[in-house]
């Protein structure tokens, strides 16, 4: 036979290439539909009285009754979950840690990367801080998150937050403060370290149900309300537990108690 003469009718190479796709494309079977869904992205602020903070300014008084002024605030909120039904959504479990500066705008900002089913949610939940799981020494490789490293004799892995400051103490001196929280130690009588208290907690926030609609961004700002730190239900003074409480527990749990209040939610 002459090669060069051999004829395949066109119609049937077509037919081949069809059969050929439906089988790969499809199996036979219709496609699965795409769910309606929607995004969430979050917006951070801080204030003080309800007002935004200003920094480097000895404006403030807190329920102890000590003149302060904030210097800079840094934390991590992580775990962001989306409640409905009793069941709850985790936000990028990718990035599930989100750090915070107020030196720095670009981190005030948390747009997750997930489709959201439409429909209406319950409310929000997230950690402030870093769980015991996940909060392990270096796996921040580089700054600003690498900076917020906790020593490893005090337990390791990164603080949850750096609230820094001054405040005026009796003498009429003004102090600074390292308003400092993350993972907690215990002591024997020796001051040797005997044990670590984690001391992230998981945030409620009230009146957080909202809506993700087909195709759209919800957009949501957290507030942390500053002084609520110092509040309810213990007053934190400077003058009786100094400007240094990383390495006391009894401090900083007093501290994480306030911290029912510091945060709230509104939709925009």
């Amino acid at each position: 036979m002459n090669i060069s003469k051999l004829y395949i009718s066109p119609l049937l190479i077509a037919a081949a290439i069809v059969v050929l796709l439906q089988a790969a494309c499809c199996n036979g079977k219709p496609p699965e539909p795409v769910p309606p869904a929607g995004e969430i992205a979050f917006s951070f602020q801080h204030v003080v009285d309800d007002k935004p903070v200003m920094f480097d300014s000895m404006t403030y008084e807190n329920a102890a009754g000590n003149p302060y002024m904030v210097n800079e605030i840094q934390y991590f909120l992580s775990d962001f979950t989306l409640w409905r039904g009793g069941k709850g959504l985790v936000l990028d479990k990718w990035e599930d840690i989100h750090y915070i500066d107020t030196d720095l705008p670009n981190t005030m900002l948390y747009n997750p990367a997930d489709e959201i089913e439409e429909g209406t949610y319950d409310s929000i939940t997230f950690v402030f801080g870093i769980t015991e799981e996940k909060n392990r020494s270096f796996m921040f490789v580089n700054p600003p998150e690498s900076y917020m490293f906790w020593p490893e004799h005090l337990g390791g892995g990164y603080h949850y937050m750096k609230l820094n400051g001054k405040w005026r103490d009796t003498n009429d001196v003004v102090q600074p403060f390292n308003f400092h929280l993350g993972i907690g130690q215990t002591y024997d009588d020796q001051g040797n370290i005997t044990g670590f208290v984690q001391n992230y907690f998981t945030v409620h926030l009230r009146a957080s149900s909202f809506k993700i609609v087909n195709g759209l961004t919800t957009k949501a700002v957290i507030t942390m309300h500053v002084d609520e730190w110092f509040k309810d239900p213990n007053t934190f003074d400077f003058n009786y537990w100094g400007g240094h409480i990383m390495e006391n527990q009894q401090a900083m749990r007093a501290a994480i108690e306030n911290g029912h209040n510091v945060f709230s939610i509104k939709f925009e």
